[in-house]
């Protein structure tokens, strides 16, 4: 996948919806009675890289401050959902152990690896940040297919789509945007704005909610590479 190219492509198309009015809000996510749990792979940006985010954040807040916007503790790479998000999941429904005994030696074949955060793009829902990958990343991503292939475990692995990008979601839209103009503009201005790169030394097996929020999830279990 060329990367740049599809980010772009992503970010026209949704530019063109949000600046029409024709977005997308968040109905759940200030809702008592979402109940979408599942269990997800993730990479954590390390600090710099999240001060940077919280300073574009900030950016945004000041046009429009009741959009919902991640958290340091929140922001993530999505590696794999390893069983995605939906009503009625409950940990006591699987044994995290045999989970664990699949990903391990997986990622522990694997050298650390780099991932840049550069530029902004968008969705109808959403803002992201461009996560550029090495094909470590994929080759990760390959290999716990197959790892999971030959199990009978319960999961979801590219039931929804298969994951090739290292986006990061850092806003959601949680209700009608009151500045679109300017917060199109903002977004223009950190087009290709470089976050940081960061290296990958472990990856975080949790139980999360749909929008990985820290009072949901639960750290299961650390890998390192």
């Amino acid at each position: 996948m060329n990367l740049s190219a599809h980010y772009d492509k992503l970010y026209q198309e949704s530019k063109t919806k949000i600046a029409n009015g024709h977005y997308e809000i968040d109905e759940l996510i200030d809702s008592k009675d979402d109940y979408r749990f599942g269990i997800t792979l993730v990479i954590r940006p390390d600090e710099s890289t999240k001060t940077n985010i919280q300073q574009f954040l900030n950016e945004v807040k000041a046009i429009d401050p009741h959009q919902y916007y991640y958290q340091n503790s929140d922001l993530h790479i999505t590696v794999m959902s390893i069983i995605s998000c939906y009503v009625g999941f409950d940990l006591r429904h699987i044994n995290v152990a045999d989970y664990v005994k699949v990903i391990e030696p997986i990622i522990a074949k694997h050298p650390n690896f780099k991932i840049q955060f550069k530029g902004i793009t968008a969705s109808p829902s959403c803002i992201l940040l461009q996560g550029f990958l090495t094909d470590t990343l994929n080759e990760i991503r390959d290999d716990l297919r197959i790892g999971f292939k030959n199990t009978d475990l319960q999961q979801s692995i590219d039931k929804r789509y298969a994951i090739q990008t290292a986006h990061s979601t850092v806003i959601r839209f949680r209700q009608v945007l009151k500045n679109k103009d300017q917060l199109l503009k903002l977004v223009e201005k950190y087009r290709d704005f470089d976050f940081g790169t960061f290296e990958v030394h472990n990856m975080e097996l949790v139980y999360n909610d749909w929008y990985q929020r820290k009072k949901f999830v639960k750290k299961l279990h650390e890998f390192d590479l």
